[in-house]
């Protein structure tokens, strides 16, 4: 059944209610792109699921092969596509893709003009928003003109489903030659969000990266919005045990923040990098420590909450070179991680002498916003 609201498109898939989930294909070498939007279909298939929003990772050079795989395999596109696209693959011109889905839930659909934008769930506990795709109306502005159009963009959208500005939990912003403009990219977004009034008191989780969109933008943007159905909050900010907060160097974003609802705790973890607890970069021109450096510093994130690496739910490791990913490799199998669910991908990092950027979430199931008794750096386990 489907009908339309006021721009939102709803379908029904069954009634009992379940967490979102998130599901990583990755491309592979010599294999045709769409060997990995058949396996993720078959994925949906078997678990009866509903996709929220699409994450796609590739250079221009395989644009059209991905949207032709995808208008073949899952057909018209009715969920918010955010594109992250790089100047060169690392393993295969097409990365991969991590699917955020649902199954036994209501989904509604957010859309500006004719591109669905959002999708809208609710786990029991709180509404959930998920948007990606959203770019400014005009390419043509400068770049401090499109992110403020493209915030217009996501306010609106937001609208439509009857949330705000101040519900938004987490951010992606992708910026074409973001190393270029970052400092005014950061002007902007610091100036909108002084006035916000933020649901959980803290500003947005994010990750900002280099990397170009099918639209020419100067960015895209893509966000997680959530609204407890007592109207309370169900999210909080956590620290970073081993760095400093980033708006203290001038950066507008949480290092982490945790979702509680449903019955389940969930970790969104920013962009992390090799950054010194004052904010400088740290192992200026080595990759390797710049990589064990940020593992380190996720790791600790991840016990401050009670976690590991083995609860998360989907990663990606931007690195600024190609041939720094054996690196990343070599720390996953001293870990026993070579299973964890991470994309690849070859973007510039906000800053010139940052080589490596990993994102990541987790899970666990909990209940209420969980105290946990922080940690120092002290308390931490060795793991370089």
């Amino acid at each position: 059944m489907k009908s339309n609201l006021l721009g939102v498109e709803q379908a029904v898939v069954r009634r009992d209610v379940t967490p979102e989930f998130v599901l990583t294909e990755n491309g592979r070498a010599g294999e045709p792109v769409i060997a990995a939007f058949r396996r993720l279909a078959e994925q949906l298939a078997a678990r009866e699921a509903e996709l929220l929003s699409l994450m796609v990772y590739g250079t221009p050079a395989v644009r059209k092969e991905i949207a032709d795989a995808m208008q073949a395999v899952l057909g018209e596109t009715q969920w918010p596509v955010t594109w992250v696209e790089s100047p060169s693959g690392i393993t295969a011109p097409f990365a991969g893709l991590q699917a955020f889905a649902v199954s036994n839930v209501l989904v509604t659909r957010v859309r500006v003009g004719r591109q669905v934008v959002g999708s809208v769930y609710e786990d029991g506990q709180s509404r959930h928003c998920l948007l990606g795709g959203l770019v400014p109306t005009s390419v043509a502005m400068q770049p401090g003109a499109q992110v403020q159009q493209m915030f217009g963009n996501l306010t609106w959208a937001l609208e439509q489903a009857g949330f705000e500005l101040a519900d938004v939990v987490r951010t992606w912003f992708y910026n074409d030659d973001i190393v270029a403009w970052y400092d005014e990219f950061n002007r902007v977004r610091s100036a909108h969000y002084a006035s916000v009034k933020w649901r959980t008191g803290s500003i947005p989780a994010s990750t900002g990266i280099g990397a170009s969109n099918p639209s020419g933008a100067a960015l895209t943007l893509a966000a997680w919005a959530v609204q407890p159905l007592d109207g309370g909050s169900c999210a909080q900010e956590i620290g970073s045990p081993l760095q400093c907060p980033a708006p203290a160097y001038g950066s507008a974003f949480s290092r982490a923040m945790e979702i509680t609802s449903g019955g389940w705790r969930r970790l969104l973890i920013s962009g992390t990098a090799s950054i010194h607890p004052g904010g400088e970069t740290a192992w200026v021109g080595n990759a390797k420590k710049q990589i064990d450096l940020t593992m380190e510093v996720i790791a600790a994130i991840l016990q401050s909450r009670g976690m590991t690496f083995r609860d998360v739910t989907r990663a990606t490791a931007y690195f600024e070179h190609p041939l720094f990913k054996p690196y990343f490799d070599g720390w996953c199998m001293a870990h026993d991680l070579a299973k964890m669910p991470v994309v690849a991908t070859h973007c510039d990092i906000c800053r010139s002498d940052l080589l490596f950027e990993l994102e990541l979430d987790a899970c666990v199931r909990g209940e209420g916003l969980a105290e946990i008794e922080p940690i120092s750096a002290q308390g931490l386990p060795s793991i370089a």
